[in-house]
């Protein structure tokens, strides 16, 4: 923090280094990188990669009944960040190799699609945070 209060990421010239290194990730481009940094806004103001994806609106929920145990979306979050998730989590389900086997291999486990892509967007939420953390602590190291 400067002595104004304000976040060192907030400044014009570390926006950058924290946007460059989520660009890095299959799926996400310049707009979805954007969104999840407006979303996470600086360190500190998510405690935890949990409610990072609870503020996404990817959290799994429980929604069992009888003998069936599975788990819903959160329909709650920042719906910006979720469709930014969202875009990531397709865009990777249809051109990354290594999603596909991924997908392919919970299809044969009985998954739906809609399962299969809520897992993605919770992988892809905890992805983006670490990323954004591991950015700012080298940011406030130097």
């Amino acid at each position: 923090m400067s002595s104004r209060g304000t976040s060192t990421l907030s400044s014009p010239n570390t926006a950058p280094l924290v946007a460059g290194s989520g660009l890095k990730e299959k799926g996400f481009g310049a707009i979805n990188v954007a969104t999840c940094l407006t979303a996470w806004s600086h360190e500190g103001r998510v405690r935890n990669e949990a409610a990072f994806a609870s503020l996404a609106g990817v959290n799994p929920i429980p929604a069992s009944s009888g003998n069936t145990v599975r788990h819903r979306l959160n329909r709650g979050g920042d719906r910006r960040l979720n469709s930014a998730l969202h875009m990531a989590a397709v865009t990777r389900m249809t051109h990354d190799a290594e999603t596909r086997v991924y997908v392919e291999r919970r299809r044969s486990e009985g998954r739906t699609d809609k399962e299969i892509r809520r897992c993605i967007k919770r992988y892809l939420a905890r992805r983006i945070y670490r990323t954004l953390n591991g950015s700012a602590e080298i940011m406030n190291a130097a």
